[in-house]
């Protein structure tokens, strides 16, 4: 359950949460066309607070909206100022920040072009996205039933509301069958990502990912980890993965904004490596506490101050 803070921004006002109310005829609630982030924001070693990679979020919110030929009323750089502001207007040090850009009330039916596009961004507090334990110990996986989008039916790069269906089935799947989280593969078996992370594994001190071209987001915790990864001289290759070259790997974990860096210690009751977080997953779960969490200075441009 979400603990509610004091203010949303809905359309370039700060509201109280629960005057944040939409109309029920709102088109992206029906027919689910509209773009939508998820940015975290951290308190530093030394007290502050900054937004990781708002910028990088942003820019993307803007290139799903262009995917779904929606036009935000609000610039990239407004919408930037309006995250920051939020989190002081609520007096977090901490949060998950959701900005959403969708369709309003007017028309119904599937074509509404003249419904006034409308834009929101809320905050909560929220820990670790698959439960309490899952960044130390790792979690349990499935690899789902369900398959990831084919890149002639969707959109793959964007953050669509609408394509998180094919996550929730994944997830719903998983959950009730006794696991932590799912694993999607695309149309010809390979493995994509989970229900919302990307994912790698490690063989032989390789790390390994799918390409951007596969069915996957393009994920900015992903694109950091890759980043980092290379930076600390491990070798890296981004390629198509198979289903047994995941149960055979040394290591497994996900990446996201909410999931952070997860390890894997298990896929479809086969344990990965040892069944413990592998030293390569933690070495690069360490770098990246310390980037947003400000025992590493490098990388400032990834930060926006509060």
């Amino acid at each position: 359950m979400v603990d509610k803070l004091k203010k949303v921004w809905l359309d370039g006002e700060f509201v109280a949460w629960d005057d944040a109310k939409l109309p029920i005829l709102t088109h992206s609630l029906h027919y689910g066309l509209a773009a939508f982030e998820g940015i975290r924001a951290y308190k530093r070693a030394g007290g502050e607070t900054a937004v990781f990679r708002l910028r990088d979020h942003i820019q993307r919110l803007a290139d799903t909206c262009k995917l779904i030929a929606i036009q935000p009323r609000f610039t990239g750089r407004e919408l930037e100022t309006a995250c920051v502001e939020l989190l002081r207007a609520n007096g977090v040090d901490e949060a998950y920040l959701r900005p959403i850009v969708f369709v309003g009330d007017d028309a119904m039916g599937v074509y509404a072009p003249n419904n006034p596009i409308r834009a929101a961004i809320i905050a909560w507090k929220w820990g670790a996205y698959l439960g309490t334990g899952a960044l130390e110990k790792g979690v349990r996986t499935k690899v789902s039933a369900w398959v990831r989008h084919h890149p002639s039916i969707s959109l793959a790069k964007g953050k669509i509301t609408g394509q998180y269906t094919n996550s929730i089935l994944a997830k719903r799947e998983a959950k009730m069958a006794g696991y932590d989280e799912a694993i999607l593969l695309d149309h010809t078996g390979y493995v994509c990502e989970g229900s919302g992370e990307n994912i790698f594994i490690v063989k032989d001190g390789v790390l390994q990912t799918p390409p951007t071209h596969a069915s996957i987001l393009g994920g900015i915790t992903r694109e950091t980890i890759l980043t980092l990864a290379r930076e600390a001289g491990l070798p890296v290759v981004e390629t198509m993965i198979t289903r047994d070259q995941l149960y055979l790997a040394d290591e497994v974990f996900f990446t996201g904004t909410a999931v952070e860096v997860t390890p894997v210690r298990e896929v479809d009751d086969r344990a990965i490596g040892t069944g413990q977080p592998g030293p390569v997953t933690r070495q690069l779960q360490e770098h990246y506490f310390a980037i947003v969490k400000g025992k590493d200075p490098r990388h400032p441009e990834w930060r926006t101050a509060v």
